[in-house]
């Protein structure tokens, strides 16, 4: 069975890369994102790949403040429905299982992305599994990414990714220079958000550094992640990276354009900077 029906993939492609939407899925009868399956793969992962913490947490926090919950992987896996914990299964691909559905799922996305970005490069897969009630604080990634609902529900707020009141240019910079995935929230960011009310078969778009946060309701929940990178993605990470180096010599430097600007001369000069120090 296909993961997306042609009606979702027809909804992407009107969205994709720059706008989230609504999707909808079909692998909720795979016998590999079942909660036992999941346990066995976490048991068998490299514990460094596996991240889990308490899950009732604000919207915003310092990563450096975040709990733990005082339980090993299995612990939490077992006691997901009462323990108030929050995981994610990190790089699933790096299991044989877990590539093959990864990568047969993405393949479907294939066409889509293509049409628009290019090849799909380094493709990943995240597994998050989470107590009723649990958060995901304020935050961005660099991938382009498509969260698939498996079990129970949640509510995921995405914010407009080019918007510098959210995510100033120093944030961009900052996390390209190995800082956290984690925002600054200010409660004048919520009218600006657009909420996804996510059930069993319902999946959304979320763009590359589109800031979100996810509220979990009542039951555990279980959502795969699919993600890849594109090379407008990849420049978007240079041109930042460069404009870390222009900010460090007392420029002001203008920020990256969104899709479809290529932003290829500050990305060029970046990687030409990087291979000069590799060399050095």
């Amino acid at each position: 069975m296909s993961a997306f029906d042609p009606k979702a993939l027809e909804a992407l492609a009107a969205a994709y890369p720059e706008a989230p939407v609504a999707l909808s899925h079909n692998l909720l009868d795979d016998g590999r994102l079942t909660l036992s399956e999941l346990a066995a793969l976490a048991e068998r992962m490299d514990p460094s790949t596996v991240e889990y913490n308490a899950g009732r947490l604000p919207i915003g926090i310092d990563p450096a403040a975040v709990p733990g919950n005082g339980l090993s992987i299995a612990e939490t896996i077992a006691g997901i429905e009462k323990n108030g914990s929050w995981m994610v299964l990190k790089f699933i691909e790096r299991d044989p299982e877990y590539r093959a559905l990864l990568h047969e799922t993405l393949a479907e996305v294939g066409p889509v992305a293509r049409a628009a970005t290019g090849e799909m490069i380094k493709l990943e897969g995240f597994v998050f599994i989470s107590s009723p009630g649990s958060v995901t604080p304020f935050h961005f990634d660099p991938e382009h990414n498509i969260l698939m609902q498996v079990a129970g529900t949640k509510r995921i707020t995405i914010f407009p990714a080019g918007d510098e009141e959210i995510a100033s240019s120093v944030q961009h910079e900052t996390f390209h220079q190995g800082g956290h995935r984690n925002l600054v929230w200010d409660d004048a960011f919520a009218e600006k958000g657009c909420a996804f009310e996510m059930g069993p078969g319902d999946a959304v778009h979320v763009p590359v550094k589109a800031p979100h946060w996810v509220q979990n309701g009542p039951e555990p929940s279980i959502s795969l992640s699919v993600t890849w990178r594109s090379r407008w993605s990849h420049s978007e990470a240079d041109a930042r990276g460069l404009n870390h180096l222009l900010r460090l010599a007392g420029f002001a430097p203008e920020p990256p354009g969104r899709f479809p600007h290529r932003n290829l001369a500050k990305s060029i000069a970046y990687r030409a900077i990087r291979k000069v120090r590799r060399q050095g």
